[in-house]
């Protein structure tokens, strides 16, 4: 199994301090967003290989960050230099798995989340289902639900339908950015950006890949942190305490 990280993004939200440094690493407590999330995936001793995808305005200071890293990452750099040329999450996977070749499941990540609970449990979750698998959790405000990708789930996780920051929300069932697909439902990226998926949101992937395979949804077991913007990301450092296993 292989993790890819979607950290191509600008973070303009951010700005001023994500101008010109990348928001995965960023420092909650004592370390970057992106190593909260690598040493707690790579605990497990499943995931056998780590792709960052970068934009090229950032990648400098994630080869700098992965150099000599344990485990060991491979970064790309997907070309785009500013958030009105990036290539979008989709696209940018369908580059990473061109670009390596890739054959495997993929454990697909945004770069820019910490969570409370470890995704060992996710990947354990999805390899028991045999399928590919999200997240969900339940999210009562409307207007974040509008905000979000939201799911309806069926009898035993299933994922029913998924659609994309709707007007007109179908469930309270928010699904964060953490996506596990199996080695087959992976070979079919390229197919859907030919087929006309959104490809600026990693969310669109997951609406066009469940009406064309069985995806399962497992309730997220703790809470996510989303650092969106400044005052996020200072209530963050204030409020994190790691992760309870």
């Amino acid at each position: 199994m292989k993790c890819m990280i979607l950290a191509a993004g600008y973070a303009t939200r951010l700005y001023p301090l994500t101008e010109n440094f990348p928001k995965p690493l960023l420092k909650v407590g004592e370390k970057t967003i992106l190593d909260w999330l690598i040493d707690d995936i790579d605990s497990a001793g499943i995931v056998d290989g780590y792709v960052v995808i970068s934009n090229h305005k950032f990648v400098r200071h994630f080869e700098e960050w992965a150099d000599g890293h344990k485990p060991p990452i491979t970064v790309l750099d997907d070309g785009t230099s500013t958030n009105e040329t990036r290539l979008g999450a989709v696209r940018d996977m369908r580059f990473a798995i061109d670009a390596l070749d890739l054959d495997d499941d993929l454990l697909m990540i945004a770069g820019d989340n910490v969570l409370d609970f470890s995704l060992t449990r996710f990947i354990r979750y999805a390899l028991a289902k045999g399928t590919s698998c999200t997240m969900r959790y339940a999210e009562f405000d409307e207007k974040k639900c509008r905000k979000s990708g939201i799911s309806e789930i069926g009898e035993g996780d299933l994922l029913v339908s998924f659609e994309e920051k709707p007007e007109h929300p179908k469930s309270n069932w928010a699904t964060p950015p953490f996506y596990f697909y199996t080695r087959a439902d992976a070979a079919k990226i390229g197919d859907a950006v030919a087929d006309g998926c959104g490809t600026d949101a990693p969310g669109s992937l997951v609406a066009w890949m469940c009406r064309r395979s069985v995806i399962h949804s497992m309730e997220m077991p703790g809470s996510r942190y989303d650092i969106g913007n400044l005052e996020s990301y200072e209530n963050v450092k204030r409020t994190y305490k790691g992760i309870v296993r």
